[in-house]
């Protein structure tokens, strides 16, 4: 008897030891850049922080005897305050992977400073095609979608469908700029023409001059080369001034079902977009969405479920390689296939790309609607190797050409 006590307090002993060393080691901590408070909140914002901390939730919230936990902090759409957040995170909270960092100048200049540091940046909310390529690094990750693939699943289906004449509004930074050049590519590749363009200030709210000049070019198309609340009060005012009645097609180049939600399905349906994922697609994207809308009272948009398969596919990797080590990290990301609720076959590329498929939406009537949320009809997968830039296409220094 005193031997089997004495056994049974040796283990007692040593598991309580075992705790103690695992208390004892510093929690692993994932910084969210996030829009908090501006145009570009409702694609990321707080629902992206609800996401990463469900990832982290379901991966059992430790890795290799750490805690995990996630920080966030509010770049206010400010490229210089979004560098200082990545700086201090790295710096002095420990920080070793950020994630989402919404909107393409503020992405851009976080980017800098994780390359610097060596450390881990995982895009989400932005879309600039430079962050896989001249902005690419041996530790980024553009993870949901670029300028390249929206461009070239929109444009692409509207031209083939007749819709051949292009005048453009756009925001007038680098998200913005890079997502009229992708899309006039191809809509001159198509055979398409491009009648002109005009830039408006980011998060501006009188868009009547800019919509004058669109629909006095007689354009077939007025593509909105803009996102979040920008796109949501373009749409708005142009169905005020009668453009789609009077002929003209209005494109948003990158709009999220928080956007057609707000604009309504009155204004918005017959709309064509393209997105990387969307809440009803099949049973998996149903029982994430479900438990998703349970804290939030929303659907995801495709940067939020971004954001808990980027952060699910970060922890996985970590277990497997062993070590937080940013180049082992990278390594075992991007020999891991990707198979979640977000997509299937997912692979990251040396350059960083994230590669998977694209839809084409229609956005329905709302007498096709069932109910608030129920917003898109599917009208094709166009697989990723379709969709994205092509590798012999990159202007990334990493890949070997």
């Amino acid at each position: 008897m005193r031997r089997v006590l004495a056994g049974v307090l040796a283990c007692v002993f040593a598991i309580s030891a075992n705790a103690s060393l695992a208390q004892d080691k510093p929690p692993l901590k994932l910084g969210g850049i996030l829009d908090m408070s501006s145009l570009y909140a409702d694609i990321t914002g707080s629902g992206s922080e609800t996401a990463a901390k469900m990832a982290v939730e379901d991966f059992g919230g430790t890795v290799l005897g750490r805690k995990v936990e996630i920080v966030v902090g509010d770049h206010l759409n400010k490229a210089d305050l979004a560098a200082n957040i990545a700086r201090d995170m790295i710096d002095n909270q420990g920080v070793e992977m950020i994630f989402d960092v919404a909107a393409s100048a503020t992405a851009l200049a976080a980017g800098e400073i994780a390359k610097a540091r060596g450390k881990i940046i995982m895009f989400n909310g932005p879309g600039s095609i430079r962050l896989s390529n001249e902005a690419c690094g041996p530790y980024t990750v553009h993870y949901v979608f670029d300028t390249f693939a929206q461009a070239n699943v929109t444009g692409l289906a509207a031209v083939k469908s007749g819709l051949d004449t292009w005048f453009f509004l756009t925001a007038d930074y680098a998200f913005g700029q890079d997502l009229e050049k992708d899309t006039s590519n191809v809509v001159v590749k198509s055979g398409g023409k491009v009648l002109g363009s005009v830039r408006h200030p980011i998060n501006t709210s009188d868009f009547s001059s800019f919509l004058l000049q669109a629909q006095a070019s007689k354009a077939k198309v007025i593509g909105l080369a803009n996102a979040g609340g920008d796109t949501i009060n373009a749409i708005k005012q142009g169905a005020e001034f009668g453009i789609t009645k009077g002929g003209q097609k209005i494109s948003p180049l990158l709009a999220f079902v928080t956007d057609i939600d707000s604009v309504g399905l009155e204004t918005a349906q017959g709309l064509l977009l393209a997105e990387a994922f969307y809440w009803d697609l099949n049973d998996d994207t149903r029982a994430f969405t479900k438990r998703f809308m349970e804290r939030t009272k929303r659907v995801p948009t495709s940067a939020q479920a971004g954001v808990y398969s980027s952060v699910t596919h970060y922890l996985q990797a970590v277990k497997a390689a062993g070590t937080t080590d940013a180049a082992a990290v990278m390594k075992a990301m991007k020999e891991t296939p990707i198979n979640d609720m977000f997509a299937k076959n997912g692979k990251i590329r040396e350059d960083g790309r994230m590669v998977h498929d694209m839809y084409l939406f229609e956005v329905k009537k709302p007498s096709e609607s069932r109910g608030r949320w129920d917003d898109y009809k599917l009208l094709a997968t166009v697989p990723g190797d379709q969709a994205f830039q092509p590798l012999s296409e990159s202007r990334c220094p990493l890949v070997k050409k």
